[in-house]
C-alpha cells in the first residue's frame, strides 16, 4: 500500500510513518515547518517529504491519504484555503482516513495480527513514561513494539512494529495515547482507536482549551477510553488525582492498580534513588539519573504497567536504571565553561504550566543553589489562548530569572509575568531574546528552554553568544 501522509512531522504522524515502512509499504509525505529530530529521522527511513500541503500532490496517486490532526477546513484572509490538497482531496472523491484509524486497522488491530496493546495517557508525562515502560519490556526480552511522542535515546527511534515473543499470545505493542482529537472529521480523542487491554492513566488537568471547554469535557473522554479496556485487562491509574477517580466513578470494568499515596504501588525516597512498595512491602529500589517527583510517579506507573504482562518489579527496576530519557526531555543541549562553573543549556518540551513548574522543580533538587534561567516560548493552543497565564508565576517560582518569546501571542505576556518583577523579561524576537539571556548569564547558570516547538533554535543560538 502506498499511503500519503498529510502532517508528517508531527511525533505521533511521524512515528505512524516510520511502522508503515517497516511494515513495508510506501510512505510519502508533506507538512511545513519542518525541522529535527523528527524530519532526520524521516529521512533517514527513505520517506519522501514534500514542503507544503499543493494539490499537485493529488499525482502521487496513492492509495490512501493519512490526514493528521494539523489539517484543516481553514483559510487564509484572501479566501483561499490553507490545505489546497485537502480540497482537493475531498473534491475527487479519494479514499482518506485518520492517522489513529490508520494505525488501528494496519497495525494494532490488523485482521489475524492483533497486538496486545499498553496505552499511556496523561496530560502530562506520556512520552517519558511510554519511553519507560518500552524499555522495561525490551529489557526482559519482550520485544515490544512502540510509538512514542519523541525519541528515545535507548531506542533511537520514535516507533518499532516488535515482534512476538516467547509465552505472549499476542506482540505487545505500547503506544502514547492522546486525548486530542483525531482530525477535523472525527472529533474524538485520539486514544479511543487504541483499543488497549492495559491502560495507564498517569495524572489528568485542563489542557486543550482550544478543543475543550472545560477539565469535566477531559474527564469525559478519558472515561471513554476506559470503556475499552477488558474485565481481563487493567487500568493502572494516579492514586493523588481527584479527576482521575472522577474518571472511575464514571464506571470501570478492569482491575485498578492505583500508584501513589493511597494506591497499591508507592515510592519512599528521593526522586534518584527510591524504594517501590506494593502493598506496603519493599518490592524493588530504583537508582537511575533521572530528577523530579513527576518522574518517580512516572516510573511507579510503568513498573506498575509492566507487572500486567508478567514483568517483575526487580526486573522493572534494574532496566530504568539504565533508561535514558526521551529527546527534549532535559537534554543537555551543550556547556560554555567546565566544572561548578560551567553555563549548561538544556532542551526540554514543557510547555503547560504544571509541566514547567516539575521540570524546574526537579532541575532545582539537582543543582541546589546554583541560578536558574528559565526560556519558555507558550506555544501550545492552550497557551497561545491565554487559558493558564495567570499560572505562569506559580509554574516560574523555582527560576531565578524568566525570558518569555512573545511571538505569536495575543495576550500581556508583561502582564501576566508582573507578579515576579524583576525576575521577569518578555522579548518578541528570538534575537532579543538571546541577548536578554547572555546580558543576565553568569558563571555556574543553568539556562532550560521550554517549548513544544523547534523554538527558533534558541538553543544553539545561546551556545554560540555564550561563547568566551
Amino acid at each position: 500500500m502506498h499511503i500519503h501522509i498529510l502532517g508528517i512531522c508531527g511525533t505521533f504522524m511521524g512515528g505512524l510513518a516510520a511502522l508503515a515502512r517497516e511494515a513495508g509499504h510506501r510512505v510519502t509525505g508533506c507538512d511545513t515547518g519542518v525541522y529535527p529530530p523528527m524530519s532526520d529521522q524521516l529521512r533517514a527511513l527513505g520517506i519522501e517529504l514534500i514542503e507544503g500541503y499543493d494539490s499537485a500532490q493529488l499525482s502521487l496517486k496513492p492509495d490512501m491519504f493519512v490526514i493528521g490532526n494539523v489539517v484543516s477546513r481553514a483559510r487564509s484572509a484572501d479566501g483561499s484555503p490553507r490545505y489546497p490538497l485537502m480540497e482537493a482531496i475531498l473534491e475527487a472523491g479519494l479514499p482518506y482516513t485518520s492517522g489513529p484509524q490508520w494505525l488501528s486497522d494496519h497495525v494494532l488491530h490488523a485482521p489475524g495480527q492483533t497486538r496486545h496493546v499498553l496505552a499511556v495517557a496523561g496530560t502530562h508525562g506520556k512520552t517519558t513514561t511510554t519511553a519507560m515502560l518500552s524499555w522495561i519490556l525490551d529489557q526482559a526480552g519482550l520485544t515490544p513494539g512502540f510509538l512514542i511522542g519523541g525519541v528515545p535515546l535507548n531506542f533511537g527511534v520514535s516507533a518499532r512494529l516488535g515482534q512476538l515473543a516467547a509465552g505472549q499470545s499476542r506482540p505487545l505493542f505500547v503506544i502514547e495515547a492522546d486525548e486530542y482529537d483525531t482530525a477535523f472529521f472525527d472529533k474524538r480523542s485520539k486514544f479511543v482507536h487504541y483499543r488497549p487491554r492495559a491502560a495507564v492513566l498517569n495524572n489528568l488537568e485542563f489542557d486543550h482549551a482550544d478543543i475543550f471547554d472545560n477539565l469535566a469535557a477531559i474527564e469525559r473522554q478519558f472515561h471513554h477510553l476506559v470503556r475499552t479496556v477488558p474485565g481481563s485487562g487493567c487500568l493502572v491509574v494516579n492514586a493523588e488525582q481527584e479527576s482521575l477517580q472522577r474518571v472511575l466513578g464514571m464506571g470501570h470494568w478492569s482491575p485498578v492498580a492505583g500508584f501513589g499515596a493511597g494506591g497499591e504501588w508507592q515510592a519512599q525516597g528521593k526522586p534518584h534513588d527510591f524504594e517501590v512498595l506494593q502493598s506496603g512491602k519493599p518490592v524493588a529500589q530504583v537508582r537511575w539519573n533521572l530528577t523530579g517527583v513527576h518522574n518517580q510517579m512516572n516510573a511507579l506507573a510503568a513498573i506498575a504497567a509492566a507487572a500486567h504482562v508478567g514483568v517483575t518489579p526487580t526486573q522493572a527496576a534494574d532496566a530504568l536504571g539504565r533508561f535514558e530519557n526521551v529527546r527534549r526531555r532535559m537534554e543537555l543541549r551543550g556547556s560554555i565553561g567546565s566544572g561548578v562553573q560551567a553555563i549548561n543549556v538544556f532542551d526540554d518540551f514543557a510547555h503547560h504550566p504544571t509541566a514547567i513548574r516539575t521540570t524546574l522543580d526537579g532541575l532545582r533538587r539537582s543543582v541546589g543553589q546554583a541560578r536558574i534561567l528559565a526560556v519558555f516560548e507558550p506555544r501550545s493552543n492552550t497557551m497561545k489562548l491565554g487559558a493558564m497565564k495567570s499560572q505562569l508565576p506559580w509554574s516560574l517560582e523555582q527560576a531565578d530569572l524568566a525570558f518569555c518569546y512573545t511571538a505569536g501571542l495575543d495576550w500581556n505576556a508583561t502582564q501576566a509575568l508582573a507578579p515576579m518583577g524583576a525576575r521577569a523579561s518578555v522579548a518578541d524576537n528570538i534575537a532579543a531574546l538571546v541577548a536578554q539571556v547572555k546580558a543576565a548569564a553568569r558563571p555556574g547558570d543553568q539556562i532550560v528552554c521550554m517549548s513544544n516547538g523547534g523554538f527558533g533554535g534558541v538553543h544553539q543560538k545561546l551556545l554560540d553568544a555564550l561563547k568566551p
